[in-house]
């Protein structure tokens, strides 16, 4: 008879398929998924199952999960990596899930002056290398709500999950198919056009946040990419290019509305 690490070892490998009456009812919640086509539906589906397998949710500071939220979070986790494939998962486990945006303690070093100063930055989402995914429920309820706004917090998150595969944030991920110098070239010229535009500009439909660094760029248009393709196309054509070619097409095509983002 199999031991439970076999047992143990098959579910992670080969994870229950997600049962008909939640995935129906979760597909009816997510707009992004519901709109792909059925093969895709069903790699989303599977992704998403493996997900569930290997990541451990834990609900932080009074937030309550079920199966029904959990699969929410996985599907949209595994939108981005669906291209990408399973292998795109790997390097991190937990998932910790507050009621709403949650504290962080910063410490910031002036390389000028040498001075350390600490101080507490509200965050909707954050994702640590080798770390835990960390998401606040209430922007992920926000997001699926009002799919076609220019962001999602699940996927900016999972953005920096998969440029982390190889190394520290650079806005870089794994890139097969895609030559790394034309992306790099391309990322730069873009982020540099961003940075030269005044912070209060309404030239771009991309978040000035995404100033922050390279990291950021890839992580703010990523959300574009998933929730605004149109106006990402208009804006940085090439970039919109790139990202089709890394993520496939976007399931928001021809459903998001004219005009710019909410405001982070």
């Amino acid at each position: 008879m199999p031991g439970h690490w076999w047992q143990s070892l098959r579910a992670r490998l080969e994870p229950a398929p997600v049962a008909d009456p939640l995935w129906r009812r979760a597909l009816l919640a997510c707009p992004l998924a519901r709109r792909l086509d059925p093969e895709r539906q069903q790699q989303l589906r599977r992704l998403a199952a493996l997900f569930l397998a290997r990541k451990r949710f834990h609900a932080l500071a009074g937030a309550v999960l079920d199966d029904y939220w959990r699969l929410l979070i996985a599907m949209q986790a595994c939108l981005p990596a669906l291209q990408q494939g399973a292998a795109s998962l790997r390097g991190w486990r937990e998932v910790l899930i507050y009621p709403g945006e949650f504290k962080v303690r910063r410490s910031h070093h002036d390389d000028r002056t040498g001075v350390v100063t600490e101080g507490d930055e509200v965050l909707a989402g954050e994702a640590w290398e080798h770390g835990p995914l960390v998401l606040s429920l209430a922007d992920v309820q926000l997001d699926l709500e009002q799919p076609w706004d220019g962001y999602n917090v699940v996927v900016h998150e999972m953005a920096h999950k998969l440029d982390m595969l190889d190394g520290p944030p650079d806005g870089v991920p794994p890139l097969v198919e895609i030559p790394r110098r034309r992306w790099i070239q391309q990322f730069q010229q873009a982020y540099d056009r961003l940075v030269s535009m005044p912070a209060d500009s309404h030239d771009s439909p991309i978040d000035h946040y995404a100033t922050e660094s390279a990291s950021e760029y890839f992580a703010v248009v990523s959300e574009l990419h998933y929730s605004q393709p149109t106006l990402l196309r208009q804006a940085e054509p090439t970039i919109a290019e790139l990202l089709e070619a890394f993520y496939g097409r976007s399931p928001a095509e021809g459903c998001e509305p004219p005009g710019f983002c909410r405001s982070r």
